[in-house]
């Protein structure tokens, strides 16, 4: 591979996966504090009003820090993939634009005022707030997903005199098939990061004996969430993106399964590592039969496999490929297990004082982190070696102009910037944990010169 389209795809790599770990949060988080904000509204509780501020100043401090990772991303699509721009800006420029203007700007606005408006606003106006930035949040995962769908499944254009593509059909752009399975998919995946995100603070309140009713409405509301969305991601979203991938990019579904060779009743390998030069599995760990009937619902429907199709075709890093579709699988199987013994726990009133239990969701937060990235890299490895599939290919899209030793001194500019970023960001981030939830103010809190009674001293 050339040196400097090595290089710009590192630093696209480098950059986009670090962007992403922000918005999985702030997308899976949306929906949770329009949970809480519900259940205030019903309950007339004030504890869930107070722990949907709590997680809406994480949750703008992770948006933050998404935005200022995310705009350079944007420009280095001319910076770095200048052919590509130029080749499918016409297309891909619409969702990109509508995403800033529409969903962005939607999703700040709310923002602003779900943080800052609350005395100004009824119950029912922060409610709506709160919603309006789930939807805006969303939308704007909507219009990035379909840009990046577009890439892997093209519909819904024409190639203009000079090589170039434009729309033709902005409505089969934006309802790509391909971009509704691959959205799903992806927000199930932001959403699990965000309930086990707060049921592992959640978790520490109750190991550490403080901001305990807070840390309980997180536990719940985070172990209930976590077991819809894990179930999700597997059935249907998983299932149904599989089955495009096997349909539409069988060499891709080959290189996830290192399956060399086009077979009926094709098995599916549990554990093992690819061995490329001799093109077999080695120590492989197998259920015979299986992938044949996930794939086709037939156990001996025929699976193509890699020397079926040319090898300059291939993905071109297939044991990267294979090995982050198996950490993505895997995970998500621990995250079912995980969350259906938390919520067998919590229906028999047993969650809050198993401690076993708490530690294991306080320690698997960083988990949905790597399995989201390991979905993304499964996605993106497997459309390789093609920018465009079937239509552009990688090796054509970078800048040619934009030498390896230019890309690498942006690189490296990148990682201090990031670095310094990160320290921040965790500086915010614990500050707001040690704190913890605005207490409860009382009933005497706002008559000055009262004395707090405790219910003991009542008694």
């Amino acid at each position: 591979m050339d040196s400097a389209l090595l290089i710009h795809r590192l630093h696209f790599a480098f950059t986009v996966t670090y962007h992403y770990l922000f918005p999985q949060l702030t997308m899976g988080l949306a929906p949770l504090i329009v949970i809480l904000k519900t259940l205030a509204l019903k309950t007339k509780d004030e504890s869930y009003d107070r722990a949907a501020r709590f997680w809406a100043k994480i949750f703008g401090i992770n948006f933050i820090i998404g935005v200022v990772t995310g705009i350079p991303m944007e420009f280095q699509f001319g910076t770095n993939w200048s052919h590509f721009s130029r080749y499918a800006g016409g297309v891909i420029g619409q969702t990109l634009a509508m995403e800033g203007v529409f969903a962005f700007f939607l999703e700040s606005t709310f923002l602003g005022l779900f943080l800052y408006g609350e005395k100004r606003l009824t119950k029912i106006q922060h409610w709506f707030t709160a919603l309006m930035v789930f939807v805006g949040s969303w939308l704007s995962g909507y219009f990035i997903v379909a840009t990046d769908a577009w890439m892997q499944h093209p519909v819904g254009y024409q190639r203009a005199a000079d090589g170039s593509l434009q729309l033709s059909s902005f409505w089969q752009l934006v309802l790509n098939p391909w971009a509704w399975w691959q959205y799903a998919h992806n927000m199930s995946g932001a959403v699990i990061t965000g309930a086990f995100v707060m049921s592992a603070v959640g978790a520490f309140y109750l190991l550490s004996r403080k901001h305990l009713q807070q840390g309980r409405i997180f536990v719940r509301v985070g172990v209930i969430a976590a077991l819809i969305a894990s179930v999700l991601q597997v059935f249907p979203t998983g299932d149904a993106q599989g089955r495009l991938v096997a349909l539409n990019q069988p060499v891709t579904l080959a290189a996830m399964e290192a399956l060399w060779e086009t077979q009926p009743g094709a098995p599916l390998v549990i554990i093992g590592q690819p061995n490329v030069p001799a093109q077999k599995i080695d120590n492989p760990i197998i259920v015979p039969k299986m992938l044949s009937f996930l794939t086709w619902r037939r156990w001996n429907a025929e699976v193509k496999g890699l020397n079926a199709v040319p090898k300059q075709d291939w993905p071109d890093s297939i044991p990267l490929l294979y090995f982050s579709y198996h950490v993505m699988v895997g995970l998500g199987t621990i995250f079912i297990a995980v969350s259906v013994i938390a919520a067998f726990l919590l229906w028999r009133r047993l969650l809050y004082s198993a401690r076993w239990m708490l530690w294991v969701l306080l320690l698997l937060f960083p988990l949905p982190y790597i399995a989201n990235t390991a979905g993304w890299m499964t996605a993106e490895l497997g459309r390789q070696p093609w920018l465009v599939y079937g239509l552009l290919r990688t090796v054509d899209g970078y800048s040619k102009m934009v030498s390896a030793g230019n890309a690498w001194f942006s690189f490296l500019g990148f990682l201090g910037m990031y670095t310094v970023l990160s320290i921040l960001f965790l500086f915010l981030v614990r500050r707001e944990i040690e704190h913890g939830p605005d207490p409860d103010p009382g009933p005497l809190a706002q008559k000055p010169g009262a004395v707090a009674v405790t219910p003991v001293e009542v008694r």
